[in-house]
């Protein structure tokens, strides 16, 4: 499963508001190859299903990510926080071994 804060829920919910999109779109999660730890985390808004996605929802938000990625994100948690120590999203992933400084890259 793939999991969401309630702050990161909030910020989702003013984004969708700010960009007028509809209830069908959902949040796409996936890992791609690069960062300085080797594998980075890709976020977007989405409508269009694919074949091996796999759906999970959580506090009323939709999470999909790929068969692929799903195997680096089990038991993820979608954060946000807008502190003084940096604003934005953050994943709160336990299968991450090593993470870079900035936090945008891991290692399994």
């Amino acid at each position: 499963m793939i999991f969401i804060s309630e702050e990161a829920k909030s910020k989702v919910d003013t984004l969708k508001q700010e960009a007028e999109i509809g209830q069908d779109y959902f949040i796409r999660i996936s890992v791609v190859g690069g960062g300085c730890s080797g594998l980075s985390y890709k976020m977007d808004f989405d409508n269009e299903g694919q074949p091996d996605d796999q759906v999970f929802e959580d506090r009323g938000v939709k999470l999909v990510t790929d068969l692929k990625s799903f195997l680096y994100l089990c038991d993820t948690t979608l954060d946000y926080s807008d502190g003084l120590n940096g604003k934005g999203f953050h994943f709160v992933n336990p299968n991450a071994t090593r993470t870079c400084g900035c936090g945008e890259s891991f290692a399994v």
